[in-house]
């Protein structure tokens, strides 16, 4: 398949390429020069005819590939794909299962399929040939999914590096099929991948191509098996094939999607004497007391497919007075009523339909309500409120329809219907009329607004109010959760269920409901993730919102909105939407919610340095707080404030404000919140000199993260500790520091804390004298800024690089990057960095041979760092100085600030420097 595609694009390339060179020659002939031989003489004569007829021709080898794509589902329909604009506003989300499902007891003779599927296996392992998909197609009701899990666990031991399901939703009534994009991010998640890892963005395609490409890597080299159930189409399942050829994919779909490689096993209904076997093992009766006459009718009625054989022999078993003549007959009557069904589906429901009327009515009632649930597997906890009644009776309903073989059981307590059942389900449900339905859905919402609420009291920090249970949730049952990581484990198992209610709510017009269970779920996908399927949850209930008018809920899902497009580094989406989002809170009198959306803000423009906006919002938002006696929204504000004074160099202001945030957090018992105030105080610490004290906050903060268990933020805490260690003369454990951020960092997809350390390791081999290294290192982090819109990262990295360049003899490079770094830095406001940079421009000219312009660099850079109180950039100035007047000849003129500088390195505890100065002075002139 993949080789005959790229024959054919190979060919529509040369072909366009030909076309291409035609049409120039043609421009070419317009314009009446010499005669051309041959038929290129024609093309000279009728040139704008053939201009015409070679455009069709190359519009029409444009259009090629497209058709080679439908080509190959031939006589099949397809999913309709999501527009590329609409990328964020998926909320499906596709059910992974970690292990395999149960083995079901109803498998019965797909030996012959079986053998062919492990030969295969076997004779590519043994070949070390690339394994092939495995499709296995057939009707509904065939045991496909059954023949899979089977499959699956005969060959688990020769795929050790793990087994994974997922439901694809290709078929299932009331539910969309599950888009590539959505399965990959599921995949990826339950692959190990950690969510902020996982590629998002808006354009569809590039998202859906990027968590493939990644998809594919994570499983090189790997041996796994992936079931892939319930397929749609082969667009939806190309995406989520492995790379490696020693994964085995198996895919079990109703329609035929079988090309070139794939091995295609059909499941056809059972030969008539294993459907006679089947019926007789799951009856539990001898085939003699049935009479094989009455079995053999029995089986021919169901079509001989296992699933209906299974229902009907379970009919049997459960009724010991009932003989096969009396099952006979009730299946007769049955299919005299469901004329509305498929032919080729009446059979099987005739089955359903006799199981069905056999429960006791409370039982037909709750498995009528099934019908109504919007979501895919489903708990005894919705269970009990889809069907009204308690969790102990839900849990024994459930038990006894899996008894019966109504519904199948998935790992973790759970149930699901097959696509039939459920559609039969929904049948009957349908029966009880609309409102019936609408005041399902809105009970299982309900439970999920509750047990969120009781998830939410993990997720949240302390001091901050999770949304409480609606008023009507008074009497629903919840399941225990008794830590984060229960309720993280719960989240994760309902996530696809709760946005499968949001959906189901919108539809039904329950705004309510679809405002309540995305604020909800904000927490959860705010951590994680994917982020951008939290774009399209909060997207949906903004226009709920709007279509009731109301201004509170419509300025909550925009500042959450905000927020996550913030987290996707889409500065411009997330300051519109939280600008919006305080408007509304504003017109709404939400005093509380404007402050939070002005803290949000903020916090995107002091990422985007725009300072003054910053300030500004934080300060607004800081009296707003104080107004209302918000003691976790003033720390907020305050830290947030601490570090934009932090980044224009007002050092006091920064130490006040930060100091007072971190006495709330601790007032609060907010430990998170302790840790970023101690983080960043000890950033303002090191650009001061107080280089010990920092040292002491960045390792308090590097503690409370890791009892926390946040990695992102110990990456942090490590490089910041880095900082303060090559400044001291550590060079080994600054390197340790910043290779350990840098593996954090990675693993877990934080690019701007990436770049960080990258760029920290780059000026550590620039001191160690591996220049080439570090000149790699620091274009990289530059390049990763750039791509990040982070101009205080890049004015950082231009100054490292400069200095590099210059070790490396690269004198015009270096300067182009100072003048770039320097013009960033007064943009941003940032002195103490640019008398950083004015230094070690300084430094470059004085060893380029122009000593007298580098003491006029290193006199800007001493007045700045005196200004702000930046000590360390103070005594290389001063050093600078005295190194130059040396150059120049005066002797006399350099010992004055060569010895201030000794002063100040002393005083900052850096006796290296202090050493190198001292003999410096002690030398006498060249």
């Amino acid at each position: 398949m993949r080789l005959r595609r790229g024959v054919a694009v190979a060919a529509i390339a040369g072909g366009i390429a030909i076309i291409t060179v035609l049409i120039g020659l043609v421009t070419n002939a317009v314009s009446d020069q010499a005669r051309w031989p041959g038929v290129l003489g024609w093309i000279q004569q009728h040139a704008w005819s053939s201009f015409i007829a070679l455009g069709v021709a190359l519009v029409g080898l444009t259009a090629l590939p497209a058709a080679l794509s439908e080509s190959r589902t031939f006589g099949r329909t397809q999913t309709p794909q999501p527009r590329l604009d609409d990328a964020v506003g998926l909320l499906g989300a596709a059910l992974v299962l970690r292990s395999l499902p149960r083995d079901t007891t109803a498998f019965t003779n797909r030996s012959t399929e079986l053998e062919r599927l492990v030969a295969s296996v076997r004779i590519s392992q043994e070949n070390g040939e690339s394994l092939p998909v495995h499709v296995i197609d057939g009707m509904p009701g065939a045991g496909k999914t059954a023949f899979a899990v089977r499959a699956g666990h005969v060959l688990s031991e020769r795929f050790p590096d793990g087994q994974l399901f997922v439901n694809l939703n290709g078929h299932t009534p009331g539910q969309s099929p599950v888009h590539p994009a959505e399965a990959l991010a599921s995949l990826l998640a339950a692959a190990g991948v950690p969510t902020q890892q996982i590629p998002v963005g808006d354009d569809l395609g590039a998202v859906t191509e990027a968590r493939a490409a990644m998809w594919r890597s994570r499983l090189a080299g790997k041996r796994a098996l992936l079931i892939l159930d319930n397929a749609a189409s082969y667009r939806q399942l190309e995406p989520l094939l492995p790379g490696g050829s020693e994964c085995l994919v198996l895919v079990t779909s109703r329609r035929r999607l079988a090309v070139h490689e794939e091995v295609v096993l059909p499941v056809a209904e059972l030969p008539p004497h294993y459907a006679i076997d089947l019926f007789v093992r799951l009856s539990g009766r001898s085939l003699d007391a049935l009479g094989r006459q009455v079995v053999e009718e029995l089986v021919r009625t169901c079509g001989y497919l296992p699933l209906g054989v299974s229902l009907l022999a379970a009919r049997l078993r459960h009724h010991p007075a009932w003989s096969a003549e009396d099952l006979r007959e009730r299946l007769a009557a049955a299919g005299d009523r469901l004329g509305e069904f498929r032919a080729g589906e009446r059979a099987v429901v005739a089955a359903f339909q006799l199981s069905y009327r056999d429960l006791p009515p409370t039982r037909q009632d709750f498995f009528r309500s099934l019908g109504f649930y919007p979501g895919t597997d489903i708990s005894e906890y919705a269970g009990a409120v889809l069907a009204a009644t308690g969790v102990v009776e839900a849990r024994g309903h459930l038990e006894a329809l899996y008894d019966d073989h109504l519904i199948d059981e998935h790992p973790g307590s759970r149930y699901r219907l097959h696509d039939l059942l459920r559609d039969y389900a929904r049948r009957l449900a349908g029966e009880g009329g609309s409102m019936e339905h609408v005041q399902a859905v809105q009970r299982v919402c309900t439970y999920y607004l509750a047990a969120l609420a009781v998830a939410n009291t993990y997720l949240v920090r302390s001091g901050a109010a999770a949304l409480p249970p609606p008023d009507d949730a008074a009497g629903v049952e919840t399941p225990a959760m008794g830590s984060r990581t229960a309720a993280v484990g719960w989240l994760e198992s309902e996530r696809a269920n709760v946005l499968s209610c949001i959906e189901q709510a919108n539809r039904l017009a329950l705004h309510d409901l679809v405002i309540g269970l995305a604020a909800a779920m904000a927490p959860f996908l705010r951590q994680a993730g994917p982020w951008d399927q939290a774009v399209g949850l909060h997207r949906t209930a903004a226009e709920a919102a709007r279509r009731t008018g109301d201004r509170r809920a419509l300025a909550g899902a925009l500042a959450e909105l905000g927020v996550v497009r913030r987290f996707m580094a889409v500065y411009g989406e997330a300051t519109e939407a939280l600008n919006e989002a305080a408007t509304r809170y504003d017109e709404a009198g939400d005093r509380k919610g404007k402050a939070d959306a002005l803290n949000q803000a903020g916090i995107v423009w002091y990422l985007t340095a725009d300072n003054e906006s910053a300030e500004r919002a934080q300060s607004e938002a800081l009296v707003i707080y104080r107004e209302l006696g918000d003691r976790l929204g003033q720390a907020n504000a305050l830290a947030d404030l601490g570090m934009v004074r932090r980044q224009t160099s007002r050092f006091d202001a920064a130490v006040e404000a930060q100091s007072e945030a971190l006495s709330i957090y601790r007032e609060l018992g907010d430990r998170y919140g302790e840790a970023n105030s101690l983080r960043d105080l000890g950033v303002v610490h090191c650009l001061t000199g107080e280089y010990e004290r920092a040292a002491r906050r960045h390792r308090e903060a590097f503690d409370i993260y890791r009892r926390l268990d946040d990695r992102v933020h110990q990456a942090y805490a490590l490089n910041e500790l880095g900082v303060v260690q090559r400044i001291t003369g550590d060079l080994a454990g600054a390197r340790e520091g910043h290779t350990r951020a840098l593996e954090y960092y990675t693993e877990l997809g934080d690019r701007f804390g990436r770049a960080n350390s990258i760029r920290h390791l780059g000026a550590l081999d620039r001191l160690c004298g591996s220049v080439p290294d570090a000149v790699r290192l620091l274009e990289e982090a530059l390049t990763a800024y750039r791509s990040l819109g982070s101009r205080g990262g890049e004015a950082a990295a231009l100054s490292e690089l400069g200095a590099a360049r210059g070790a490396a003899g690269d004198r015009d490079g270096a300067l182009e990057a100072f003048r770039r770094s320097v013009e960033l830095s007064r943009e941003l406001g940032d002195r103490c960095a640019e008398a950083e940079v004015l230094n070690n421009w300084g430094a470059l000219l004085r060893a380029s041979g122009d000593p007298a312009a580098g003491r006029g660099y290193f006199e800007q850079a001493v007045r700045l760092a005196r200004d702000v109180r930046c000590p360390l950039e103070e005594a290389r100035a001063l050093e600078g100085i005295g190194r130059c007047e040396r150059a120049i000849g005066g002797r006399g003129a350099a010992g004055a600030p060569l010895r201030e500088a000794a002063t100040v390195y002393r005083r900052l505890g850096l006796g290296a420097a202090v050493a190198e100065v001292e003999r410096l002075l002690a030398r006498r002139p060249r």
